[in-house]
């Protein structure tokens, strides 16, 4: 038999045939290599073989905007650069600069140039810099462009081929079934030489939907990841994309030709001499999540959207109930695939992951507490015109100030623990940069920008966050202080490797997330354990199964621990990685 990984040729045709049933499959797998290795640049001759070589234990990602930090007088991305190399370096390899283009509005998500970096950030070069001594995460922003931008423009004066580049449909089309993540009308009528038409908006009205049943729009998009690879990118965000194609009359979401979409790109990606990643964002419930990794051919890894509602009602509650029955119920990632695991982002704290894992009584529950921290909530259009919480917007140190209970003094334990869930899974960890910094929530941004996700997206002033960092007394010290030790502990352990053997372990008692990892070689064993409560627990150490001639260290505080003994105690919100090797 062929091996598979020989010629791309053969694929390409199979996935454009998916796509685009009507057209010359030869013709568009040749204007396809032609898109994505320009001028005759190199390709492998054979795809990569799946496996778990493409990250490791040492891996982690910080996620954030080109200008989290500012001062007025340099430019956001050389202080961010400072802010790297100053207080993560050895801490964090890889980081997400979230959309560094031109931009009209929904913070960079609404792209006007995919070829330029936003002026009021810096310039490639400065992109290059960073990308020089961290792993870089881009943002390809495919389901949409900004209504301002060149494309748009031409668009509504018929200038091709951006006369074909964007999706029509008419107020007279059955749009009951298309699923939304926002409230705004659907389509938004504009004046082009053509006449009156009406334009598909998923997002917002300035965020106009490109037609993928145009060949052309595809083509150009391989073009802008070619453009972003060669200025030092390595993970490419597919951001949005189970919208990508729609089709009248559907829900519009998680189409088969997305999906073939998404395999063509991987397929690119694995005959590429680059190390290219591909990162799918598509904030949905469990089971649709899952199916971006297809199998094993679609995404090599997909954000884990329920673990921020899971982790944050687990807190909240003092109960991993919903928590653990959500992780045991999961697979381990495809070979060649990973999770990544995060509990805050640039985004709120979707809700819609955690449907079917969370009784209503529950969301609820966590809907109250986040409004009683001063959080807000986000809503979207449901079918039948109902409106129901899309997302939760707070910055998650905020959100661990107060449990259902109310609040207490337990708000930094409660906040670390909560972190230390996401080194200890399967996967690679994620963290936001506000996150990272316990910053608080921004009021007075919701109320100057009109929106409720400005309440997690503080701008920082350079010189007095330096100042918070130098007191260690402050809880932002303290915050990225503790995070760093743990990470750096994380990253020299083969057991957390993303890839490494993972089981939910049931420690008898609620208030415990117990996992247990192996490494991929069966030499190092961790019984991670999480206290997500206010209250002293006793573990009984035949939940642990510790090998009795084995040497056990919780790698987190140096303790031994006597695996003869009855029971392991784990104090209010402490972590433990009880471990055979350290």
């Amino acid at each position: 038999m062929k091996d598979p990984t020989r010629s791309i040729g053969q694929k390409l045709a199979l996935y454009l045939g998916q796509i685009y049933p009507d057209m010359d499959s030869a013709v568009l797998s040749s204007l396809v290599i032609d898109a994505f290795w320009p001028e005759g640049a190199e390709r492998r001759q054979r795809g990569r073989v799946r496996g778990n070589g493409l990250w490791s234990q040492k891996d982690a990602l910080l996620i954030t905007y080109g200008n989290s930090i500012i001062d007025g007088a340099h430019k956001p991305l050389d202080l961010l650069s400072d802010f790297l190399g100053t207080y993560l370096d050895g801490v964090l390899n890889a980081v997400h600069i979230l959309p560094f283009f031109p931009y009209t509005s929904d913070d960079g998500f609404a792209v006007s140039d995919f070829r330029s970096v936003n002026p009021q950030l810096g310039d490639w070069p400065d992109i290059n810099r960073i990308a020089d001594d961290f792993t870089l995460m881009s943002d390809l922003v495919l389901n949409h462009v900004s209504s301002q931008g060149e494309w748009f423009n031409a668009y509504r004066q018929g200038q091709e081929p951006y006369d074909k580049f964007f999706f029509e449909a008419s107020p007279d089309d059955d749009l009951r079934d298309v699923v939304r993540p926002r409230t705004t009308p659907l389509l938004r009528e504009v004046e082009t030489s053509a006449g009156t038409k009406h334009v598909w908006c998923t997002f917002s009205h300035d965020q106009i939907d490109l037609d993928f049943r145009n060949p052309e729009v595809l083509l150009e998009f391989l073009r802008i990841i070619r453009l972003h690879v060669d200025n030092g990118v390595q993970i490419i965000r597919l951001d949005a994309v189970a919208f990508l194609w729609k089709e009248v009359g559907s829900p519009s979401i998680h189409l088969p030709q997305t999906h073939a979409v998404i395999r063509l790109m991987r397929l690119l990606c694995d005959f590429a001499t680059e190390k290219i990643i591909l990162l799918t964002e598509t904030n949905v419930p469990k089971s649709e999540n899952l199916s971006y990794f297809g199998t094993g051919d679609e995404a090599h890894a997909i954000y884990n959207f329920p673990l921020p509602p899971l982790i944050l009602h687990a807190m909240m509650s003092g109960n991993a109930q919903y928590l653990r029955q959500w992780q045991r119920g999961m697979p381990p990632a495809p070979m060649g695939c990973a999770y990544l695991n995060f509990t805050a982002s640039h985004d709120g704290i979707g809700m819609r992951p955690a449907e079917g894992l969370l009784p209503e009584d529950e969301k609820q529950q966590v809907i109250d507490t986040v409004k009683n921290v001063g959080g807000l909530v986000s809503m979207r259009t449901m079918p039948d015109g109902s409106e129901s919480p899309y997302e939760l917007n707070t910055t998650f140190y905020d959100a661990m100030s107060r449990t259902f209970e109310g609040a207490d003094g337990h708000q930094h334990a409660r906040f670390i623990c909560s972190q230390t869930i996401v080194m200890s899974l399967e996967g690679i960890p994620a963290f936001y940069i506000h996150a990272m910094l316990a910053t608080e929530n921004d009021h007075a941004s919701v109320e100057k920008r009109g929106m409720n996700r400005a309440i997690n997206r503080h701008r920082w002033d350079y010189p007095s966050l330096r100042k918070l960092l130098d007191d260690q007394d402050t809880r932002h010290a303290r915050a990225l202080s503790d995070l760093s030790d743990r990470l750096k502990i994380r990253q020299n352990q083969a057991a957390f490797h993303p890839n490494a053997t993972q089981f939910t372990v049931n420690m008898g008692d609620e208030r415990i997330f117990g996992i247990w990892r192996q490494s991929l070689d069966r030499h190092q064993s961790i019984f991670a354990l999480h206290n997500v409560s206010n209250a002293e627990v006793r573990v009984p150490s035949v939940a642990l199964n510790l090998i009795e001639d084995q040497h056990w260290v919780d790698l987190l505080s140096g303790t031994t621990i006597d695996a003869t003994a009855p029971e392991v105690i784990v104090a209010p919100y402490q972590c433990m990685w009880i471990s055979n090797q350290t």
